[in-house]
Protein backbone atom coordinates (compact mmCIF):
# COMPACT_ATOMS: atom_id res chain seq x y z
CA UNK A 1 0.00 0.00 0.00
CA UNK A 2 3.10 2.65 1.14
CA UNK A 3 5.57 0.99 -1.94
CA UNK A 4 3.38 3.18 -4.60
CA UNK A 5 3.36 6.47 -3.29
CA UNK A 6 6.82 6.45 -1.82
CA UNK A 7 7.79 5.21 -5.68
CA UNK A 8 5.76 8.04 -7.04
CA UNK A 9 7.12 10.56 -4.77
CA UNK A 10 11.09 9.47 -5.75
CA UNK A 11 10.36 9.95 -9.39
CA UNK A 12 8.59 13.36 -9.16
CA UNK A 13 12.17 14.54 -7.30
CA UNK A 14 14.08 12.86 -9.41
CA UNK A 15 12.32 14.56 -12.44
CA UNK A 16 12.30 17.99 -10.66
CA UNK A 17 16.14 17.59 -9.89
CA UNK A 18 17.13 16.78 -12.96
CA UNK A 19 14.96 19.55 -15.36
CA UNK A 20 13.76 22.06 -12.92
CA UNK A 21 10.47 21.29 -14.15
CA UNK A 22 8.45 18.58 -15.17
CA UNK A 23 7.74 17.59 -11.31
CA UNK A 24 4.98 19.75 -11.15
CA UNK A 25 2.96 18.70 -14.24
CA UNK A 26 4.17 15.27 -13.34
CA UNK A 27 2.93 15.44 -9.29
CA UNK A 28 -1.01 15.53 -10.15
CA UNK A 29 -1.18 12.49 -12.47
CA UNK A 30 1.00 10.16 -10.12
CA UNK A 31 -1.71 11.08 -7.92
CA UNK A 32 -5.02 10.73 -9.69
CA UNK A 33 -3.47 7.69 -12.25
CA UNK A 34 -1.72 6.25 -9.40
CA UNK A 35 -3.88 6.52 -6.15
CA UNK A 36 -6.92 7.35 -7.37
CA UNK A 37 -7.37 11.03 -6.12
CA UNK A 38 -9.16 13.36 -7.53
CA UNK A 39 -7.62 16.49 -9.55
CA UNK A 40 -9.22 18.86 -6.44
CA UNK A 41 -7.95 16.66 -3.65
CA UNK A 42 -4.27 16.31 -5.50
CA UNK A 43 -3.79 19.47 -6.45
CA UNK A 44 -2.92 21.09 -3.08
CA UNK A 45 -1.08 17.94 -1.81
CA UNK A 46 1.12 17.71 -4.92
CA UNK A 47 1.91 21.87 -4.53
CA UNK A 48 3.22 21.23 -1.20
CA UNK A 49 5.33 18.20 -2.57
CA UNK A 50 6.47 20.19 -5.20
CA UNK A 51 7.29 23.27 -2.97
CA UNK A 52 9.16 20.89 -0.31
CA UNK A 53 11.38 19.27 -3.19
CA UNK A 54 11.45 22.42 -4.91
CA UNK A 55 12.85 23.84 -1.38
CA UNK A 56 15.66 21.55 -1.55
CA UNK A 57 16.96 22.77 -4.75
CA UNK A 58 16.51 25.82 -3.97
CA UNK A 59 19.20 26.06 -0.97
CA UNK A 60 21.25 24.11 -3.56
CA UNK A 61 21.27 26.66 -6.22
CA UNK A 62 21.94 29.09 -3.40
CA UNK A 63 24.62 27.72 -1.68
CA UNK A 64 26.03 27.70 -5.28
CA UNK A 65 25.10 31.00 -5.94
CA UNK A 66 23.34 30.14 -9.32
CA UNK A 67 19.88 31.70 -8.26
CA UNK A 68 18.82 35.05 -10.62
CA UNK A 69 17.61 36.17 -7.02
CA UNK A 70 15.73 39.53 -8.30
CA UNK A 71 14.68 37.85 -10.96
CA UNK A 72 13.31 34.91 -8.69
CA UNK A 73 11.82 37.70 -6.47
CA UNK A 74 9.74 39.45 -8.98
CA UNK A 75 8.60 36.47 -10.88
CA UNK A 76 7.84 34.93 -7.59
CA UNK A 77 5.44 38.28 -6.37
CA UNK A 78 3.73 38.15 -9.23
CA UNK A 79 2.95 34.51 -9.15
CA UNK A 80 1.40 34.36 -5.43
CA UNK A 81 -0.52 37.62 -6.11
CA UNK A 82 -2.42 35.46 -8.99
CA UNK A 83 -2.17 31.70 -7.58
CA UNK A 84 -5.42 32.29 -5.44
CA UNK A 85 -7.19 33.69 -9.10
CA UNK A 86 -6.50 30.04 -10.31
CA UNK A 87 -7.62 28.36 -7.44
CA UNK A 88 -10.96 30.03 -7.03
CA UNK A 89 -11.70 28.95 -10.69
CA UNK A 90 -10.33 25.29 -10.50
CA UNK A 91 -13.58 24.84 -7.36
CA UNK A 92 -15.79 26.69 -10.19
CA UNK A 93 -14.82 23.90 -12.77
CA UNK A 94 -16.18 20.36 -13.00
CA UNK A 95 -13.50 17.63 -13.01
CA UNK A 96 -13.81 17.14 -16.90
CA UNK A 97 -12.93 20.17 -18.17
CA UNK A 98 -9.51 20.17 -15.11
CA UNK A 99 -8.55 17.36 -16.45
CA UNK A 100 -8.89 18.78 -20.32
CA UNK A 101 -6.91 21.70 -19.73
CA UNK A 102 -4.31 19.84 -17.60
CA UNK A 103 -4.14 17.38 -20.88
CA UNK A 104 -3.60 20.46 -23.11
CA UNK A 105 -1.16 22.08 -20.80
CA UNK A 106 1.08 18.58 -20.58
CA UNK A 107 0.81 18.39 -24.69
CA UNK A 108 2.36 21.84 -25.30
CA UNK A 109 4.52 21.10 -22.50
CA UNK A 110 5.43 18.15 -24.17
CA UNK A 111 6.03 19.59 -27.46
CA UNK A 112 7.92 22.44 -26.66
CA UNK A 113 10.24 20.19 -24.76
CA UNK A 114 10.83 18.41 -27.61
CA UNK A 115 11.12 21.33 -30.16
CA UNK A 116 13.89 22.74 -27.61
CA UNK A 117 16.09 19.81 -28.15
CA UNK A 118 16.21 20.36 -31.86
CA UNK A 119 19.69 22.20 -33.28
CA UNK A 120 17.75 24.67 -35.07
CA UNK A 121 16.16 25.70 -31.48
CA UNK A 122 19.92 26.25 -30.12
CA UNK A 123 20.56 29.22 -33.29
CA UNK A 124 17.79 31.24 -32.78
CA UNK A 125 18.69 34.93 -33.35
CA UNK A 126 15.71 35.66 -31.24
CA UNK A 127 16.05 39.24 -29.78
CA UNK A 128 16.46 38.36 -25.67
CA UNK A 129 14.62 41.11 -23.48
CA UNK A 130 16.60 39.77 -20.27
CA UNK A 131 19.78 40.18 -21.10
CA UNK A 132 23.19 39.60 -18.36
CA UNK A 133 25.54 42.98 -18.21
CA UNK A 134 29.18 41.65 -18.82
CA UNK A 135 30.40 44.05 -16.49
CA UNK A 136 28.49 43.29 -13.23
CA UNK A 137 27.41 39.50 -14.08
CA UNK A 138 23.86 41.02 -13.38
CA UNK A 139 20.41 41.54 -15.37
CA UNK A 140 20.26 44.50 -17.03
CA UNK A 141 16.95 46.14 -15.71
CA UNK A 142 14.74 47.96 -17.86
CA UNK A 143 10.87 48.42 -18.35
CA UNK A 144 10.42 45.48 -20.55
CA UNK A 145 12.40 43.25 -19.08
CA UNK A 146 10.84 44.39 -15.51
CA UNK A 147 7.75 43.24 -17.63
CA UNK A 148 8.78 40.46 -19.33
CA UNK A 149 9.32 38.59 -15.68
CA UNK A 150 6.15 40.09 -14.42
CA UNK A 151 4.17 38.60 -17.15
CA UNK A 152 6.19 35.17 -16.42
CA UNK A 153 4.99 35.40 -12.44
CA UNK A 154 1.13 36.25 -13.91
CA UNK A 155 1.09 32.85 -16.05
CA UNK A 156 3.19 30.27 -13.25
CA UNK A 157 0.51 31.87 -10.23
CA UNK A 158 -2.73 31.41 -12.34
CA UNK A 159 -1.57 27.54 -13.59
CA UNK A 160 -0.38 26.85 -10.19
CA UNK A 161 -3.33 27.60 -8.51
CA UNK A 162 -5.85 26.54 -11.31
CA UNK A 163 -3.60 23.12 -11.99
CA UNK A 164 -1.81 22.05 -8.89
CA UNK A 165 1.53 22.12 -10.95
CA UNK A 166 4.50 23.99 -9.73
CA UNK A 167 5.08 26.18 -12.72
CA UNK A 168 8.36 25.35 -13.84
CA UNK A 169 7.04 24.40 -16.69
CA UNK A 170 6.41 27.72 -17.50
CA UNK A 171 9.21 29.62 -15.69
CA UNK A 172 12.49 27.44 -17.13
CA UNK A 173 11.15 27.43 -21.21
CA UNK A 174 10.27 31.30 -21.24
CA UNK A 175 13.80 32.46 -19.44
CA UNK A 176 15.29 30.11 -22.36
CA UNK A 177 13.57 31.94 -24.77
CA UNK A 178 13.88 36.06 -23.68
CA UNK A 179 17.05 35.78 -20.93
CA UNK A 180 20.68 34.72 -21.87
CA UNK A 181 21.25 33.13 -18.09
CA UNK A 182 22.80 29.80 -18.22
CA UNK A 183 20.74 26.38 -18.21
CA UNK A 184 22.52 26.10 -14.23
CA UNK A 185 20.63 29.60 -13.08
CA UNK A 186 17.62 28.83 -14.84
CA UNK A 187 17.10 25.47 -13.17
CA UNK A 188 18.30 26.85 -9.66
CA UNK A 189 16.08 30.52 -10.03
CA UNK A 190 13.15 28.29 -11.52
CA UNK A 191 13.08 25.80 -8.18
CA UNK A 192 13.18 29.26 -6.18
CA UNK A 193 9.88 30.34 -8.14
CA UNK A 194 8.34 26.68 -7.75
CA UNK A 195 9.25 26.85 -4.05
CA UNK A 196 7.13 30.65 -2.94
CA UNK A 197 4.73 30.29 -5.82
CA UNK A 198 4.09 26.72 -4.27
CA UNK A 199 3.87 27.73 -1.51
CA UNK A 200 1.46 30.71 -1.17
CA UNK A 201 -0.45 28.08 -3.20
CA UNK A 202 -0.52 25.75 0.00
CA UNK A 203 -1.19 28.12 2.30
CA UNK A 204 -4.04 29.52 0.57
CA UNK A 205 -5.38 26.12 0.28
CA UNK A 206 -4.89 25.09 3.77
CA UNK A 207 -6.76 28.30 4.91
CA UNK A 208 -9.85 27.27 2.66
CA UNK A 209 -9.86 23.28 3.79
CA UNK A 210 -8.86 21.73 0.99
CA UNK A 211 -5.51 20.35 1.72
CA UNK A 212 -5.83 16.68 3.53
CA UNK A 213 -2.71 15.29 4.86
CA UNK A 214 -3.00 11.87 4.61
CA UNK A 215 -0.19 9.06 5.68
CA UNK A 216 0.09 8.08 1.72
CA UNK A 217 0.32 12.18 0.97
CA UNK A 218 3.03 12.57 3.39
CA UNK A 219 4.69 9.20 2.75
CA UNK A 220 4.94 10.87 -1.28
CA UNK A 221 6.13 14.20 -0.46
CA UNK A 222 8.84 12.77 2.01
CA UNK A 223 9.85 10.68 -0.91
CA UNK A 224 9.90 13.51 -3.42
CA UNK A 225 12.00 15.18 -1.29
CA UNK A 226 14.76 11.74 -1.09
CA UNK A 227 14.44 11.96 -4.48
CA UNK A 228 15.15 15.45 -5.32
CA UNK A 229 18.53 15.05 -3.10
CA UNK A 230 19.68 11.87 -5.47
CA UNK A 231 18.41 14.07 -8.21
CA UNK A 232 20.96 16.81 -7.68
CA UNK A 233 24.03 14.31 -7.43
CA UNK A 234 23.19 12.68 -10.69
CA UNK A 235 22.18 15.95 -12.66
CA UNK A 236 25.78 16.92 -13.93
CA UNK A 237 26.50 13.46 -14.86
CA UNK A 238 23.53 13.33 -17.87
CA UNK A 239 22.95 15.13 -21.38
CA UNK A 240 20.25 18.03 -21.08
CA UNK A 241 19.22 16.81 -24.14
CA UNK A 242 18.66 13.32 -23.26
CA UNK A 243 16.17 14.23 -20.14
CA UNK A 244 14.39 16.61 -22.00
CA UNK A 245 13.69 14.31 -25.21
CA UNK A 246 12.87 11.31 -22.28
CA UNK A 247 10.54 14.01 -20.28
CA UNK A 248 8.86 15.05 -23.32
CA UNK A 249 7.99 11.38 -24.11
CA UNK A 250 6.85 10.52 -20.77
CA UNK A 251 4.58 13.94 -20.24
CA UNK A 252 3.03 13.16 -23.56
CA UNK A 253 2.27 9.22 -22.56
CA UNK A 254 1.34 10.52 -20.00
CA UNK A 255 -1.37 13.13 -21.07
CA UNK A 256 -2.75 10.36 -23.74
CA UNK A 257 -3.41 7.66 -20.88
CA UNK A 258 -5.44 11.13 -19.11
CA UNK A 259 -7.47 11.53 -21.96
CA UNK A 260 -8.02 8.14 -22.53
CA UNK A 261 -9.65 7.82 -18.94
CA UNK A 262 -11.67 10.83 -19.20
CA UNK A 263 -13.22 9.84 -22.43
Amino acid sequence: MFILPIGLGLLIGLIMALTGAGGGILAVPALTLGLGWTMASASPVALLTVATAALIGMMSGLLAGAVRIRAALLISATGIIAAPFGQHLAHRLSERWLTGLFVCVMLIVAVRLFRSTHPSAKNSTRARTCVIDTKTGRISWNPLSFLKLSLIGLASGLSTGLLGVGGGFIVVPALLRCSDIAISGIIATSLTVITFVSAGAVISAFSSGHLALTEPALLFMAAAATGMLLGRLFAPKIPAIMLQRALAMLIFSVALFLLYRAR
